[in-house]
């Protein structure tokens, strides 16, 4: 049998279901290159990484009360994030309508997210294109600080698989993927060290 938490990926064609054999490649169809407000993370799905997109729209709000969307994600989890960023970044979020989505249909509700979430609203609000071969993943914290998350070297081998040459992961982790050459590995301890590279 095997585990509970192990998902197959399949899409509806003429012939039925047809099982995905690369459901990462199969996420990241039709991701936009040069757009503000996007960028690749790694979750796992058991045993198994899938890359997904996160977007974030922000955007000046024209009420007094911002709105706040989440599609693919925990709504809660996005508020949480945008708090941090508001208290121990400064950046103005109150003032700001924000919309977060999960492309491809999928819904992601796992920490190490997090990371991929905050340094989307942070392109977005900044107007800043992030490097479309650059990865991101780690539990962000209520201080700010960017937590590790388990099977760090799985996610790094499949985002070199798939061609992406930089990751931003949680410093604690750096060393448990010290042994994957060919994708450039930076270590952030805050989401402010995170910002900076972007």
């Amino acid at each position: 049998f095997g585990a509970t938490n192990e998902i197959g990926v399949f899409e509806m064609r003429e012939e039925g279901l047809v099982e995905v054999l690369n459901p990462s490649e199969f996420m990241l169809e039709g991701k936009p290159e040069g757009a503000s407000g996007s960028i690749v993370a790694c979750s796992m799905e058991g045993t198994r990484p899938i890359l997904i997109e996160i977007q974030a729209l922000v955007c000046k709000s024209g009420f007094g009360f911002p709105k706040r969307t989440a599609a693919g994600t925990d709504y809660n989890r996005v508020n949480l994030l945008m708090a941090v960023l508001e208290k121990r970044l400064g950046l103005p979020l109150s003032d700001y309508d924000a919309y977060v989505n999960i492309a491809g249909g999928i819904r992601m509700n796992e920490p190490a997210v997090d990371l991929g979430i905050v340094l989307a609203i942070i392109s977005s609000l900044k107007n800043k294109v992030i490097d479309e071969k650059t990865i991101a993943f780690g539990e962000v914290g209520l201080s700010g600080e960017v937590r590790a998350v388990n099977l760090p070297k799985e996610r790094v081998a499949e985002a070199k698989r798939l061609g992406f040459t930089r990751c931003i992961l949680p410093a604690v982790s750096v060393k448990s993927v010290k042994d994957v050459n060919g994708i450039e590995i930076l270590g952030v301890k805050t989401v402010n060290e995170a910002m900076q590279l972007l």
